[in-house]
């Protein structure tokens, strides 16, 4: 991931905004003229600083929400969407209760988020904890294109409150003011790429859904702004459709984007609060003109705690430490100190081999060095980020949050033909498969070998294999259980904590101690 470390500075047509208003001063003449602060983030799936308290940190943004107020009253935090999930905190429990998201909630309320637009990881956890998390929730929802599909029909998500629901707006007009009168009118769409399918959302065409709120709002206000949950391409696409938005705040990439497309701009901050885009926002009410000062600040060591923030980032924090010491890790310790960073992003785990992909194999492989060939499917890692050096345990634990042990089994050449097909045809899914490079697939000859011969359909190979597989579970892989006919031998469950195929986790951090000897 770049690091410009350096402000970029834009000049042009942009804005942001949200509820709120200042005193008039006694005495001071309206001048026509509003400003007003916005801080982006985007894609944050941690509260606590990453890379050993190097990088980001809900405390952190937290400190630079404050700091800007300070400048101006009129100063609004926005996430850009997936908060909720990817999380090893949802498989974890508090109270009883599995925690999916309550943490990041929790911490969003203290920091000060003002408005957020669903990402497409919120509907990884199920409808019921979607709807808690919204009812904990402090901050505004805006939803153009994404809606909660139920047994009566499809309609807005809503915060179900003391008072009643609260539906979720498609649009949302906020009123400006500031301390010689000035007034400003902001009109926000909320926009989703349909990506994630679940039974209870149902999404409405992106473009066609932007376009009709757009024109219902660009006569009432004076910008109109675009939250977004999308690929790059998809925003510039929608900013060409649109001309007349000031800005589409986007999401989705986990590395900072910049782009001007006619009149609109377009900003993606780091993921996980690494950076986040400050924006300054000027409206002349005269001529109505608008302007922005744009940049990106690194979210470091060099930025201090906010104290309240910081209480329940810890809080959650030591929630979490206490369940990984009661499955025998220590997420503070350093397993690899140096190397180039691991990929575990899901654009490219789920579509071909990354280092961090190699290596989880690698170490699956020395867990059971019986084994002919080791598999995993690429759904069980859901960091969707690049890990940065130095990795700790907790950075394994949070890459995999489902843990899950290594099976042995003894399987024909037939079936393990079948497996490997169904994983190939599944590019772009959890069920694309990860093995050993010592599988391949022989493209001219259209078929699979091992060790550079065909594999043999009559042959018993012997599979180190991640136990969720072994359950059917996954897409396209119903028929891979204990009781296929194909399956010869499934060797006992490995659960002694000291024997790395208890967890998968325990045997990556376990190869990655033996590469630093």
């Amino acid at each position: 991931m770049k690091k410009l470390g350096v402000s970029i500075l834009i000049a042009g047509l942009f804005l942001f905004s949200a509820c709120s208003s200042t005193q008039k001063s006694a005495g001071v003449k309206d001048d026509g003229k509003i400003s007003f602060t916005i801080v982006q983030v985007n894609d944050v799936y941690e509260i606590a600083p990453l890379d050993a308290g190097k990088w980001g940190g809900m405390a952190r943004v937290a400190t630079v929400k404050k700091e800007y107020l300070k400048e101006n009253p009129n100063t609004f935090m926005v996430m850009a969407g997936d908060f909720l999930s990817p999380s090893v905190y949802n498989s974890l429990k508090y109270e009883g209760t599995r925690i999916r998201g309550k943490q990041m909630v929790d911490a969003m309320n203290v920091a000060g988020v003002d408005m957020v637009v669903f990402g497409n990881h919120e509907f990884d956890i199920a409808e019921s904890d979607v709807q808690s998390r919204i009812n904990e929730s402090n901050f505004k929802w805006v939803s153009t294109n994404t809606f909660h599909k139920t047994e009566k029909g499809v309609s807005p998500f809503v915060k179900q409150t003391k008072q009643g629901d609260e539906p979720f707006p498609e649009s949302y007009i906020m009123d400006l003011k500031d301390a010689d009168g000035t007034t400003a009118k902001i009109g926000y769409i909320g926009l989703t790429l349909p990506f994630t399918k679940v039974s209870y959302v149902s999404y409405t065409d992106v473009f066609a859904s932007a376009q009709k709120k757009y024109d219902e709002l660009k006569s009432q206000c004076d910008a109109v702004i675009a939250i977004t949950h999308q690929a790059m391409e998809d925003d510039i696409k929608l900013a060409k459709q649109i001309p007349g938005l000031t800005l589409i705040i986007g999401g989705h990439e986990h590395e900072r984007h910049y782009a001007k497309i006619g009149n609109v701009y377009i900003t993606k901050a780091d993921a996980n609060a690494k950076s986040a885009y400050i924006l300054k926002l000027n409206i002349n009410k005269k001529n109505q003109k608008v302007s922005v000062a744009a940049k990106i600040i690194d979210i470091n060591e060099s930025t201090p705690f906010d104290a309240a923030t910081d209480i329940v980032v810890k809080k959650w924090t030591d929630i979490g430490n206490a369940n990984y010491a009661s499955l025998g890790f220590d997420a503070t310790k350093i397993c690899m100190a140096t190397g180039e960073p691991l990929d575990g992003r899901e654009p490219y785990t789920r579509t071909t081999k990354t280092n961090f992909t190699k290596l989880i194999v690698a170490a699956m492989e020395k867990a059971s060095p019986t084994a002919d060939i080791a598999i995993m499917n690429s759904g069980a890692i859901r960091v969707d980020d690049m890990l940065q050096m130095p990795i700790t345990q907790y950075d394994i634990i949070r890459s995999l949050p489902f843990g899950g042990s290594i099976m042995e089994v003894e399987m024909k050449g037939s079936l393990l033909i079948k497996v490997l097909d169904a994983g190939k045809n599944h590019v772009g899914s959890g069920g694309f498969l990860q093995y050993s490079s010592s599988i391949m697939k022989d493209s001219m000859n259209n078929n699979w070998t091992f060790k550079n011969a065909p594999l043999d359909i009559n042959k018993v190979y012997k599979v180190a294999i991640s136990d969720f597989l072994m359950t059917g579970g996954e897409a396209n892989l119903g028929f891979l259980t204990k009781d296929n006919s194909d399956i010869i031998k499934v060797y006992p469950v490995f659960t002694d904590l000291k024997d790395a195929r208890s967890d998968v986790r325990r045997a990556i951090v376990n190869y990655m101690e033996s590469l630093n000897k």
